[in-house]
């Protein structure tokens, strides 16, 4: 068999896949074929550098599998492989058998090879092979061995920095989520507090107007938390399109009639956003906000998004022909006759939040013609920064 046979083609998969241990099974399929071992295992250091773990493997019984899931660094020549850029025979494979009463060790198996899997001037774990006779390998085959070696230290080190990005970006969606809680939540819930005290004095007072104002502030109030409650979540539910900004915006249009009666049109001039990632994820809910209140109050027949340089600013513009900001909603109306106060229009709030943030502004305000329009600009400079714009 051409040992080469099959390699690149893993290679690139391990290169490219963040599910990892599925693949290095598949490699060890191939090295198995190429070294004529029966059996193959994938060890990678624990954090802590004491131990091995075992992350795949081929051809292992499965109680031999079970008790060398962990076992500990310094295991003889596996423990030297692990320490240095090795390629190294096991002398007495019986003392591999210590972790299990299986007699797989000295019986099935005759011999086992220790090859490191290093990534720059680090040795990240090793791989074993297992053989059932008292097998030997030339030079060629040591060379290609150990450069398989290579390609799955630079596979665990790709996988160890995608671990560590999940990581942080798992870390900023919390602290999003905090800040957004303070934002839209926290603020509301501590005048609710406030006005509950009040409520409770007016009613020891029987002064019914009184009780009446507060508590008609205080469901309000609670009104309000419940709907930027589902907005948080809304927001963390809701991934970007990997396509980016300009794609997620068509999404939304293509459906934006069905969902609501009213047409959706996307107009762009600008010539590249160039905006990176965290910038298109708030450029989309701002715009996602303005939709959702148009779809909510304006009685419009159309809506229009416009994206536009305008010199140093990258301008959109949500418009729409409705009732406009002065004239009352069919919403609005009812909420008056109900004896409640209308909204305090907290979700503009938000929307300021977002675009002080990306370092912009947003004016809300008529539209030539009739209607509302929501206008967000951006400095230009600031759409350039980082990278993976569309």
């Amino acid at each position: 068999m051409d040992m080469g046979a099959g390699v690149p083609g893993l290679t690139a998969e391990l290169a490219a896949d963040s599910d990892l241990a599925p693949l290095l099974e598949r490699f060890l399929i191939a090295i198995l074929a190429m070294a004529g071992a029966q059996a193959g295992a994938v060890r990678t250091l624990t954090d802590d550098g004491k131990s091995m773990r075992l992350v795949a493997q081929q051809g292992l019984p499965a109680n031999i599998q079970s008790s060398e899931r962990l076992v500990a660094r310094d295991c003889g020549m596996c423990g030297v492989a692990s320490g240095s850029d090795v390629l190294g025979w096991v002398e007495d494979v019986k003392t591999c058998g210590k972790h299990t009463d299986h007699a797989y060790f000295g019986i099935k198996c005759q011999r086992v090879l220790a090859i490191s899997l290093p990534h720059g001037g680090q040795v990240l774990g090793i791989y074993n092979l297992f053989f059932d006779s008292n097998a030997s390998i030339d030079p060629q085959m040591e060379t290609m061995l150990r450069l398989i070696g290579q390609m799955l230290g630079q596979a665990l080190h790709n996988a160890r920095i995608e671990r560590e990005r999940l990581r942080v970006t798992v870390m900023k969606e919390r602290q999003e989520m905090v800040n957004e809680v303070h934002d839209t939540i926290a603020q509301t819930l501590a005048y609710v507090r406030m006005r509950l005290p009040l409520l409770n004095e007016a009613m020891l007072a029987h002064d019914d107007q009184r009780s009446l104002k507060y508590f008609f502030d205080v469901k309000n109030g609670v009104g309000e938390v419940h709907d930027k409650l589902r907005e948080v979540m809304t927001y963390f539910r809701t991934r970007m399109d990997p396509l980016g900004l300009l794609h997620a915006l068509q999404g939304v249009a293509d459906g934006y009639f069905d969902r609501v009666g009213i047409s959706l049109e996307i107009r762009n001039s600008a010539n590249g956003l160039n905006l990176n990632d965290e910038q298109e994820v708030q450029v989309f809910y701002i715009i996602q906000e303005a939709l959702a209140n148009i779809a909510k109050h304006s009685m419009a027949r159309r809506a229009i998004v416009s994206i536009a340089r305008d010199g140093q600013q990258l301008e959109f513009r949500i418009e729409d022909d409705g009732l406009g900001m002065d004239e009352p909603s069919v919403s609005t109306l009812v909420t008056l006759a109900k004896g409640l106060a209308p909204s305090n229009h907290f979700g503009l709030e938000i929307m300021q939040s977002r675009a002080k943030r990306l370092g912009g502004s947003l004016v809300v305000g008529p539209n030539d013609g009739g209607g509302t329009q929501v206008r967000l600009r951006l400095p230009v400079v600031a759409a350039k920064q980082g990278v993976g714009g569309i």
